[in-house]
């Protein structure tokens, strides 16, 4: 199956810039999280309730981004939507390092500062939701059927490198500084740093095109035809896009339940299970993790450098497999590792053994993920839904996943309070739960073209 290739692969990097921003957002805070709570709550005296809410607000944000993210991107084009969150990102980063900009005094601590951060936190989730909704959404909306699942799934291999890169920059910031210095300075070097992946992406996002599926859909089938020209060649081009045309004329009303609930429900789940097995736990508080095994601050933020690594090797593992055995294959699979992997660690807990062996079940249950419900679900998301509901469709299953993530990110110090055995207990037993939900409704779609979701839907 012949396709421009250089165009392509091309295209499909300067998109996963979103993923990587994606997950260089949303684990920055990994780094600066113990000196945010020292220099914005603790002084203040506020509660670990409103710790577990500032280190999470971004996933607002993400919401927020993830529910607009279908009227943007049906509006204004996949392409520009990318743009207004590169903005965001930039803007974010730029705050969040430095709130006190305009209306407070540096180095006085109060809440008006704490909601200031927490505003600029929040901007960066919009654009976070915005990216995560519409980069895998480009990105299937541009790939040749054959390997879509590939290309999609570079999306998470991005955002699990933007977490390593973030993980590093954050390690090498805080490396060999007193505490104190980190404290005041280094957590603002670490968001301030975001600024030069936000930026590089704004500028790279000018030289990518429009998708032809969003073309066709505004009526710009010309313009549709020439990208599907420079991707598949003049003659696979013409009988794509009539194929295109045919599925939004069959469809006129657009509802996102035209196509029945069912499939709306699915794209719901996934989101929502990705979230409840717990990942954004282990990624968003991984060096407090390790801290609470023995390991000094430095040392912890290098364990965390280490299981990134793992998250990255294993994530090419998916995008290596998820176009020879499909998604459900993947998928039963990584829920069966998480599993095992947290049910471990709970039972860790309950003996209270704390060691290597934590690390051990940790990278199990990460590595097992990154394999399959982090690029898969993804996939999944960017394809199941037909042309005509996808930008509303997704946009409703992104705001479920990041509504979904918020409830387990800001959840976790309390559940830790109250045990340690009953918090990990719970995320295995979602991991059971999702492998039984993926064996009974999730459908293969390896290989599927876009516009066959019309005719599996309808069935």
């Amino acid at each position: 199956m012949s396709y421009n290739k250089p165009f392509v692969i091309t295209i499909t990097l300067v998109a996963t810039l979103g993923g990587l921003l994606f997950g260089y957002d949303t684990a920055v805070i990994s780094g600066a999280e113990r000196s945010v709570q020292i220099y914005l709550i603790e002084s203040q005296g506020l509660s670990t309730l409103i710790h577990g809410l500032t280190i999470s607000s971004a996933l607002i944000g993400c919401i927020i981004g993830g529910i607009i993210s279908g009227i943007l991107a049906t509006k204004f084009g996949r392409k520009k939507t990318l743009m207004i969150s590169a903005i965001l990102f930039l803007l974010s980063a730029i705050g969040s390092a430095f709130p006190e900009f305009l209306f407070f005094e540096r180095g006085e601590p109060t809440i008006g500062l704490l909601i200031m951060f927490n505003f600029y936190r929040i901007m960066g989730g919009i654009g976070v939701g915005v990216a995560s909704a519409t980069v895998p959404m480009y990105i299937g909306e541009i790939a040749p059927a054959h390997i879509r699942g590939r290309l999609v799934s570079l999306n998470q291999f991005a955002i699990i490198f933007g977490m390593l890169v973030v993980y590093f920059v954050n390690y090498t910031i805080a490396r060999g500084q007193p505490i104190e210095w980190i404290n005041e300075l280094g957590w603002r070097y670490m968001f301030l740093s975001e600024t030069i992946p936000a930026g590089l992406f704004f500028m790279l996002l000018f030289i990518v095109p429009e998708t032809p599926r969003y073309l066709s859909l505004a009526n710009r089938h010309g313009e549709a035809l020439d990208i599907l020209t420079k991707i598949n060649g003049p003659g696979k081009a013409k009988l794509i896009l009539e194929e295109i045309k045919q599925s939004i004329r069959q469809h006129t009303s657009g509802k996102v339940f035209s196509f029945g609930k069912k499939v709306i429900f699915i794209g719901i789940m996934l989101s929502v299970f990705q979230q409840f097995v717990g990942i954004n736990v282990a990624l968003y508080y991984a060096p407090r993790i390790f801290e609470s095994m023995g390991a000094a601050t430095d040392a912890s933020l290098l364990q965390t450098v280490i299981m990134g690594l793992v998250n990255v090797i294993f994530t090419v593992v998916a995008i290596m497999t998820v176009d020879r055995w499909g998604r459900k294959p993947l998928l039963i699979i990584g829920s069966t590792g998480m599993a095992f992997g947290m049910f471990s660690i709970a039972a860790l807990s309950y003996f209270e053994i704390i060691g290597i062996s934590t690390l051990v079940f940790i990278i199990i249950y990460t590595a097992s993920f990154m394999m399959s419900w982090g690029p898969i679900c993804w996939v999944l998301i960017s394809e199941i839904f037909p042309n005509k509901i996808r930008g509303k469709a997704v946009a409703i299953a992104v705001a479920a996943q990041w509504a979904a993530n918020y409830f387990i990110s800001s959840t976790y110090p309390a559940m830790m309070e109250l045990s340690g055995t009953l918090t990990y207990g719970f995320y295995g037993l979602m991991s059971v739960l999702s492998l039984i939900f993926v064996w009974k409704m999730v459908p293969e779609t390896k290989g599927k073209t876009l516009e066959d979701m019309d005719e599996l839907w309808e069935k």
